[in-house]
This record gives structure tokens, sequence and C-alpha cells, in this order.
């Protein structure tokens, strides 16, 4: 396994296993990864983006998000909200304290939906760009949102995210650098799609982070 196993502490004691590759010269930024319902920091897709995107030149920390049995519906994960608000804000402070100041989340499904919940409700302003993939619902308050931001999905995506784009779409053209990408042919989980999405990802942030290319 790539990087090195970090554990952070939230204020109930807990702590939460995060991967961190650190890239010390030369850096591109730091992303925050987060992975989807029931998963964990390297499961497959999740993995692809913290090593590939550390090959690209970003620090990356991927961090463990809450989750619950695999028969759980969507909704009985909005108690769990604030837990990952406050695993978000961990990950921050943890990139911050190493020294990196061009900051972003790359999230993914139900991860992304909690990325929303995070930077609606926080008042730091450490992160500069915000990529959601897939996302699962609607985007919630975009208004309080005023970094640039990234909808990605394929056009073979799950139904619940399809649906939603072309209102997300409305949404983010207001806040400025922001895009919508839809991947032809590419799946929720863009298997054998990863490299294509690396690719759209490490351009966005390229931009959005002012990062030389």
């Amino acid at each position: 396994m790539l990087g090195d196993a970090v554990w952070l502490q939230q204020k109930n004691g807990h702590k939460f296993l995060s991967l961190f590759i650190d890239r010390k010269e030369n850096s591109k930024g730091a992303v925050i990864i987060a992975h989807g319902r029931g998963w964990s920091p390297d499961f497959e897709l999740y993995g692809t983006l913290r090593t590939r995107l550390a090959e690209e030149g970003y620090a990356t920390l991927s961090i463990q998000l809450p989750v619950l049995p695999s028969t759980a519906i969507l909704g009985l994960y909005v108690p769990l909200y604030p837990d990952a608000r406050e695993r978000f804000q961990l990950a921050v402070d943890f990139l911050k304290a190493r020294g990196h100041r061009n900051i972003a989340i790359v999230s993914h499904s139900l991860g992304a939906t909690m990325a929303n919940q995070y930077l609606i409700r926080t008042e730091d302003t450490s992160v500069k760009a915000w990529v959601f993939v897939g996302i699962l619902q609607g985007l919630e308050e975009m208004y309080r949102i005023k970094i640039p931001v990234l909808d990605v999905f394929g056009s073979d995506d799950w139904t619940v995210t399809m649906w939603g784009g072309p209102e997300r779409e409305k949404q983010i053209r207001l806040n400025p650098g922001s895009a919508q990408v839809i991947v032809p042919g590419a799946k929720h989980f863009f298997e054998k799609r990863e490299d294509e999405l690396v690719r759209i990802v490490d351009s966005f942030l390229t931009t959005a982070l002012r990062a030389k290319p």
C-alpha cells in the first residue's frame, strides 16, 4: 500500500483512518479524497484517485467517512452528517499543519453529499476547490459555496445522479471557474475509465488551485 496510515482523533475520542501521500517539493496542492456510501479510503476508485493524483504532483489524504451496514438506505446517513463534517475539518487541519495551503476536496457519491454539507457550514476558508463525482443528490445551498467546483458524472451513471444534472449545472454556472463534465459511457464507479477521470480532475485543479501545469 502506498502512503502512510494516519489516525485522526475526533472530539469524542474516536480515531478514524486516513491514508496520506505527501508531496513536499513542487506540490501542485493537497487533495482530500472522500469515498462513497459504505466503502473505505483505499477501495478501488478511491485507491486509484489517491495514488494517481499523487503521481500527478498532489499530496493526497484519503479519509474514512462514517459508514453504516450495507443495507442502510441513504436517509439513515443524514444523522451522521455532523460526524462527517468534523472529519473533513480534521483533514483540513492535518494538511494545514503540514504546510499545505492549496487544498481541494475530491469526493464521490455519498462522500460528495457529505462534502457539500461540510462546505456550506464551515467557516474555514482553506478549501480552494471542490470536485464532486457522481453525487447522489442535488446540491444544497450552493450559494454558500464561493469556490470553483467541478461536477463530474458518467452518461451511464446512476439515475439519481443523472436526473439532477441539469439543475446542478444551472447552480454551478453562477460560480466563477466552475464546470460540469459528463463522461460518455462512464458508469458510477468509472470502471475502466479511471485514467480519464484523473485527467479531468487534474486539469480542473491545476487551474482552480492556480498551480503550475
